[in-house]
């Protein structure tokens, strides 16, 4: 989740629709410039019982964050407290039950995307060994209650953990239990926008299920092998979900304003705080009617910060983040970027991606989306066959794009190297949550806390 640094009084006060517009406006890039922002979260936890550490305690994590000033990253503070970081390789920051993670740079390749992502883990496992911690790539917390986890001190965190209750059921497991593994894309025009943020929703269960890796809650099997996505069917209708109008043909920047306009809002930053807006409408805060600041009118970091605050399975800001997959160790966190990158950045890979799956309809995408949490491959396509017959296919759309777009290493290796540990899950079948209930159930002998030794 986004970090602010300050409020500036500078920033221009939003008077037309024309500066809601802008921020999408304003992502377009052509081809050349186009990036790969890769960001993924860890758990972290005690070596000697598996505890979460809280904020404040010796070697928790304010004192990891600390620690990683030695490798020339920046502390962000909020409140006088340390609450992220910034560096060349991005950004650091705290999701809210002290999940680390790391908001990767804009990057040309996934050569340089996973070489960041190497130089992160080696950085924090460096710091993990002074500070008696590790980190694990998982979807959820396997063995963790909500009571059992610390809440970091970030304002807009204390804003959301009230307002999740009223709102659905599985709210504050989204904040305080879960990791996800983003990748955030550019788009060439309003066209190329829609038509990736189309092929990117329909295919996000296919991400979900490859990357399916949370089948425990508090330390037994839950039933699903992506709890993590479950848990967003039931956290806030409002701002999540499957999108429909985005399928519809005049889908575009307007239509995004609009559905943004429509998501209640959590809060408003000034002078360094958070203000309590939850549930409250960008619309009369646009009329200078807003309960939490009345008179005001919002500035445009106002309109930036809302726009952070939809969680649907695809994401329009100033480019597009993908967003259904369950968090996962090294190779598994270049493997997403490396899918998403193949099937959208290459022109004849992302028509023939669309070509797939342009003639679902909205109840058939639905469907798809609520069974992959459980069934993962296994689960029905629209027409007939599983959707493990759809990844054969997509990763061979993917590698071909990847080919085409002939980025190379110094030992002359394209990117296609990346996809192999899909191909992996494809072939067998077994998605990472079912090898993980394997274990379980195998040599395991039904005790959890061994998936502690397969950290990062």
């Amino acid at each position: 989740m986004s970090t602010r640094k300050a409020s500036e009084d500078a920033d221009p006060i939003i008077e037309s629709r024309d500066q809601l517009v802008a921020p999408l406006l304003n992502g377009e890039k052509p081809k050349a410039d186009w990036r790969i922002g890769t960001e993924h979260e860890k758990l972290v936890f005690h070596r000697s019982d598996h505890r979460a550490p809280s904020y404040d305690e010796p070697g928790g994590i304010r004192d990891i964050l600390l620690s990683m000033q030695e490798f020339g990253w920046e502390p962000v503070e909020e409140g006088g407290k340390v609450i992220a970081l910034r560096g060349a390789d991005g950004a650091v920051s705290l999701e809210p039950a002290g999940q680390l993670e790391l908001s990767g740079a804009p990057l040309e390749n996934l050569h340089e995307t996973c070489a960041e992502t190497g130089r992160h883990l080696e950085q924090v496992k460096a710091i993990g060994e002074r500070c008696d911690v590790s980190f694990l790539g998982l979807g959820m917390w396997p063995d963790k209650t909500r009571a059992e986890l610390p809440v970091m001190p970030k304002g807009r965190y204390e804003i959301m953990m009230r307002h999740m209750p009223r709102v659905g059921t599985m709210g504050l497991d989204m904040m305080l239990r879960t990791c996800t593994i983003q990748v955030n894309l550019d788009y060439s025009s309003e066209a190329d926008m829609a038509k990736k943020f189309r092929t990117g929703l329909a295919l996000q269960p296919l991400a979900t299920a490859l990357f399916a890796n949370s089948p425990f809650t508090e330390g037994k099997p839950n039933g699903y092998l992506s709890y993590r996505s479950h848990i967003w069917s039931d956290t806030d209708p409002q701002r999540t979900g499957m999108l429909p109008f985005v399928f519809d043909g005049d889908f575009g920047y307007e239509r995004w304003v609009d559905y943004m306009l429509d998501v209640p809002m959590y809060f408003v930053f000034r002078d360094g705080k958070y203000i309590d807006a939850a549930g409250m409408s960008f619309r009369d805060f646009l009329k200078g009617e807003l309960p939490a600041l009345p008179g005001e009118l919002p500035r445009e970091a106002d309109w930036w910060d809302h726009l952070s605050t939809a969680f649907p399975e695809v994401r329009l800001k100033s480019f597009l983040e993908m967003r259904g997959a369950d968090g996962g160790p090294w190779n598994r966190i270049c493997a997403l970027p490396a899918f998403w990158v193949g099937l959208l950045y290459d022109q004849s890979a992302l028509d023939a991606a669309w070509d797939l799956v342009k003639d679902w309809n909205m109840e058939e995408r639905e469907a798809l989306r609520n069974a992959v949490p459980k069934q993962a491959l296994d689960a029905a396509l629209p027409g007939g066959g599983r959707l493990q017959d759809l990844a054969k296919e997509v990763l061979a759309i993917a590698r071909s794009g990847l080919s085409a777009r002939a980025r190379l290493n110094t030992s002359g290796d394209n990117e296609t190297g990346f996809l192999e540990t899909l191909d992996e899950i494809v072939e067998s079948g077994k998605v990472p949550a079912q090898r993980l209930l394997d274990l379980y159930h195998g040599e395991w002998n039904g005790d959890v806390s061994q998936v502690y030794k397969q950290s990062f």
